[in-house]
């Protein structure tokens, strides 16, 4: 059971930093890439969260696999 609480523990600890993400992606990124990129026009925010979500699900999931991967044992 001790090791279920870490795990759930973690997976926390990454959806709260890729909240923080997503909330500097927002706030900062998009406003300045749209200013950038006027003619994508009202596209390119819709562009770059997809792109942005993708890039962070795949470092997540990387993560969570290369942190819960079996360690010094053969295939």
């Amino acid at each position: 059971m001790n090791s279920r609480v870490k795990i759930f523990g973690l997976i926390a600890l990454l959806g709260f930093v890729a909240g923080i993400i997503v909330q500097i992606t927002a706030v900062f990124v998009i406003p300045w890439l749209v200013a950038v990129l006027p003619l994508l026009g009202g596209a390119t925010s819709f562009l770059i969260s997809g792109f942005a979500g993708a890039c962070l699900t795949c470092l997540i999931v990387g993560v969570w696999a290369y942190m819960t991967g079996k360690r010094d044992q053969p295939y």
